[in-house]
C-alpha cells in the first residue's frame, strides 16, 4: 500500500499578488510629508495655530507640528493599507501623486516659498 499525498491546488486567484500595502505606505509618506510642510508654514503665520502647537515648551510649536504630522501620516496609512490591503492598486499614477506632494512640501519649507503664503 503506498500512501497518497493529498493532492494541493493553487488557483490563480489564490496566487496573485497585491500590491495595496505598499502602494499605501508610498501614499501615506506623501500625505505626511505634505502636511507636516502645510502646518509649518501655517504656524508661521497664524498665530493661534502657533500656541495650539506647543506641546513641549523647549521647542515651541515645532513639537505640535511635527507630532501632529506624525499622527495624520500614521492614520492615513493605516486606513489606506485596510482599505486595499487586497486589491492591486495603480501603482504608477499613485507614486506620482505622492512624489508631487514630496515636491510641493520641499517647496513649502524652503523660506522664499513658503513666506508667499
Amino acid at each position: 500500500m503506498s500512501a497518497k499525498a493529498p493532492e494541493t491546488s493553487t488557483s490563480a486567484a489564490e496566487t496573485r499578488l497585491t500590491n495595496g500595502s505598499g502602494v499605501a505606505a508610498v501614499l501615506a509618506a506623501g500625505i505626511g510629508a505634505f502636511t507636516l510642510a502645510v502646518l509649518a508654514v501655517a504656524t508661521d503665520h497664524i498665530v493661534a495655530l502657533q500656541r495650539l502647537m506647543v506641546f513641549y515648551k523647549p521647542t515651541g510649536p515645532l513639537s505640535g507640528v511635527t507630532t501632529a504630522s506624525i499622527l495624520i501620516w500614521l492614520a492615513v496609512w493605516v486606513g489606506l493599507d485596510l482599505r486595499w490591503r487586497h486589491r492591486t492598486v495603480p501603482g504608477g499614477r499613485t507614486s506620482i501623486i505622492a512624489l508631487t506632494l514630496l515636491g510641493l512640501s520641499l517647496m513649502l519649507t524652503f523660506p522664499p516659498f513658503g513666506d508667499l503664503f
